[in-house]
């Protein structure tokens, strides 16, 4: 028989999320100063194992290299909930708090999840509240969310030690998700209140990642241009064919392709021979991702054959579309409004961009809110938190609490989740489905 009612469970995790918030603040601030990319967060993951050993809180390391799973046991492990937060940055030099080596900086909030995943915690250890909870919590600290160093990753995927590119993706693959039910992660975005808001989750862009290398002749540029087989010219008139086709692509697609140059010539009075490009196409769903690619790929290599040129694509498999799922959305929003008011709990709109959440999604129920509490712009050199409280505290007190309502009692919210929810794919058929696309070159 329960002890304290649920709204006096919620009332300690809020009081012991709110007491923590200075000490959140400085751990937030700790990640800033240490940004690292994807696969190589070493000093943030110890400063994760470091944290979970001061809180008591058992834990596992080395899951997709630098991943920290840690538990928090209620009083059964009827049901598991993940609080996820992610461990690496994103490549901006010029933020003010860019690395200058690598040009990393935590200008996306990656920092914050993690600060929010160890307040989730630290609200949950406050004295009575486990022992209230159905099931156990997981608090997983996650590594290479931002999808960059392409051709870093797929060293990495060649030699073995990973098999996708993105850190849920190798998560899923090796099992560290087969024993959570479901589970929940927040994003930073930028405030259009004073007060910030609670944007619920909604639906997201897929991707298929892509190494693209075109090969020519080289030739004196001036002296012997005939001599030689333009690559340059042969990347440009793939890019341009792409462009030609944008039109054939449905609106309700809302189809992304974003290619950057990564080598595009040695000496200006040398043909360029040789040419790398790097890119990404998004769709709303998995049909209009797979059959964009397809297009895309006959566009760029239409651009190698008009010069006599040679075009090797390197398709990658990339993120799913986001989902959220509605029941653990509801119970967010609930959780939410007496600490934004009504009026900043929004639902958001579709996003272009793309998360490897939306992997777990098609697999397991997730929430993944974006929070409005920053200025400037995200992954943007004049990115900046502007409303503390609602990065280190309000948020935190939401997921916390919604977290309450899935496992408090005997799980009823657990439950319902489970019931309304249907899976796109078996861990089994997506890692099928993964596959396929490096396959079908």
């Amino acid at each position: 028989m329960s002890q304290l009612t649920k709204a006096e469970v919620k009332e300690r995790v809020c009081r012991a999320i709110e007491a923590a918030m200075p000490r959140l603040m400085d751990i937030a601030e700790t990640i800033m100063a240490a940004p690292e990319l994807g696969y190589k967060e070493e000093k943030t993951t110890a400063l994760v194992q470091q944290l979970f050993t001061e809180l008591n809180i058992p834990f596992t390391t080395g899951h997709a290299l630098t991943g920290v799973k840690g538990r928090l046991k209620g009083k059964s492990d009827a049901y598991r909930v993940a609080m996820i937060g992610e461990l690496d940055a994103i490549i901006c030099p010029k933020h003010p708090r860019a690395d200058a080596t690598t040009g990393a900086a935590h200008c996306c909030g990656h920092n914050v999840q993690i600060a929010n995943m160890l307040a989730v915690a630290i609200g949950l250890q406050a004295e009575g509240v486990l022992a209230e909870l159905n099931g156990e919590v997981v608090v997983f600290a996650v590594p290479a969310e931002e999808y960059v160093e392409i051709d870093y990753r797929n060293t990495l995927r060649e030699a073995g030690k990973i098999r996708y590119l993105g850190g849920k993706q190798q998560l899923i693959y090796e099992g560290a998700f087969d024993d959570i039910d479901m589970a929940m992660q927040m994003h930073v975005e930028t405030a259009t209140t004073a007060t910030g808001e609670m944007g619920l989750g909604s639906t997201s862009n897929g991707f298929i990642g892509k190494l693209i290398t075109y090969q020519g002749k080289a030739a004196h540029a001036a002296a012997a241009p005939h001599e030689g087989v333009n690559a340059l010219q042969a990347a440009m008139l793939g890019v341009m064919g792409v462009n030609a086709i944008r039109d054939t692509f449905k609106e309700s697609d809302y189809f992304r392709f974003h290619p950057i140059i990564n080598s595009g010539g040695s000496l200006v009075n040398v043909v360029p021979d040789y040419v790398t490009m790097e890119s990404y196409v998004r769709a709303s769903n998995v049909a209009g991702m797979i059959e964009a690619n397809k297009k895309v790929n006959r566009a760029l290599k239409a651009g190698a054959d008009a010069v006599g040129a040679t075009c090797e694509i390197n398709d990658l498999p990339g993120y799913m579309p986001m989902r959220n799922d509605v029941t653990m959305n509801q119970f967010l929003k609930e959780n939410s409004i007496p600490l934004f008011g009504e009026t900043n709990v929004i639902q958001g709109a579709h996003m272009a961009g793309s998360t490897d959440m939306g992997d777990v999604a098609h697999i397991i129920p997730v929430i993944h809110p974006w929070v409005g509490c920053i200025e400037g712009v995200l992954h943007g050199a004049n990115y900046k938190i502007s409303i503390p409280e609602v990065a280190f505290t309000k948020t935190a007190q939401a997921l916390a609490m919604t977290i309450v309502d899935l496992l408090y009692g005997e799980a009823e919210g657990a439950q319902q989740v489970k019931a309304n929810y249907e899976p796109v794919f078996t861990k089994e058929e997506y890692i099928r489905l993964m596959d396929s696309i490096s396959e079908a070159q």
